[in-house]
């Protein structure tokens, strides 16, 4: 294959670094060290990627979670332009600042079904195992490109910007990797019967309501504590889908997956643990308050809820 999904992870890596070397050299930032090491220490993650060896990995990811978790993640200094000048650059561009933002999921869709499938000397042109994502990389730097040609900037500017959302996102950009680690160290820990066990053992599942109830709810809440539906499927799906609704209820499998990860959302919805989703949205928006988004969504949320309870219960023996 010519273009691998690892080139990504190093380009992501010199990204994380150049944000480190940024931090140590910003005199404005009252913990320049602490944050330079922690974005230092989870470059290092996609750099050595597979090499480093899995004691290795958790050692950086527990010093990580000490530094971030002592406060020694802070804002810096940026170089932010001033009010006037960011509004006379958006009425120039208009409309235009929305290209970038369009090649991303343009590309992405592209990429995995157009150039999926091409050879170059019998050579893949993408992996083909990660289509999307490597499609998904490509448009990313397309989009960086575009942006630095349309706003007649610099790729340093880029960076400069980029350090600037990181720092502001602060330790909350790890959280979707150490959240899919904690998934898959709950399903081998054997989660999924200690929720079978707990669940049967308190709650009467010979209701159907009740137990349709009970899954749609406990992935809302594995979400919550997670921050990751797929993290939390495997938990319930393990403890309550597949014993009581497949088994006993005879429900369709991929309803009762569907319709499951639909209430899985919900919760998504409703945790700042979801950082990507909810934490994200209000550091690009510069909101005050960091759980501005949550807030919103919760009165969505929960008749989402009960809408997926209603429809697991009538739907699931199709």
């Amino acid at each position: 294959m010519i273009l691998k999904l690892d080139y990504f992870y190093y380009v992501l890596g010199a990204m994380l670094l150049l944000v480190a070397v940024m931090a140590l050299r910003d005199q404005h930032n009252p913990k320049r060290f602490s944050s330079a090491l922690f974005w230092a220490l989870y470059a290092l993650v996609y750099l050595a990627g597979e090499q480093l060896p899995p004691v290795a990995a958790g050692v950086l990811m527990v010093v990580m979670a000490l530094i971030a978790g002592f406060g020694g993640v802070t804002l810096g200094r940026y170089g932010d332009r001033s009010a006037e000048q960011r509004r006379d650059s958006a009425q120039r561009l208009g409309h235009k600042l929305l290209i970038p933002a369009l090649l991303i999921p343009i590309t992405t869709v592209i990429g995995s079904t157009l150039f999926k499938d091409v050879k170059l000397d019998g050579l893949f042109l993408l992996d083909p195992k990660n289509s999307t994502l490597v499609s998904l990389g490509c448009g990313s730097l397309f989009a960086v490109a575009t942006a630095c040609w349309l706003t007649r900037s610099t790729p340093l500017q880029a960076m400069r910007e980029s350090r600037r959302l990181i720092d502001h996102l602060g330790w909350a950009v790890v959280l979707p990797h150490m959240l899919a680690v904690l998934g898959l160290l709950f399903t081998e820990a054997g989660m999924g019967k200690a929720v079978a066990h707990v669940v049967t053992s308190y709650i009467n599942l010979d209701i159907r309501l009740v137990a349709v109830a009970v899954f749609c709810v406990g992935m809302a809440l594995f979400t919550i504590i997670m921050g990751n539906g797929f993290a939390a499927f495997p938990v319930m799906a393990g403890g309550v889908g597949i014993p009581v609704l497949v088994g006993v209820y005879h429900a369709n499998p991929a309803v009762m997956a569907a319709i499951g990860m639909f209430s899985a959302y919900c919760g998504t919805l409703m945790t700042p643990m979801a950082a990507n989703f909810n934490i994200v949205p209000a550091a690009l928006l510069e909101l005050p308050d960091k759980n501005a988004v949550v807030k919103i969504q919760i009165a969505t949320a929960l008749p989402l809820l009960l809408a997926n309870i209603a429809l697991l219960y009538f739907l699931m023996n199709l």
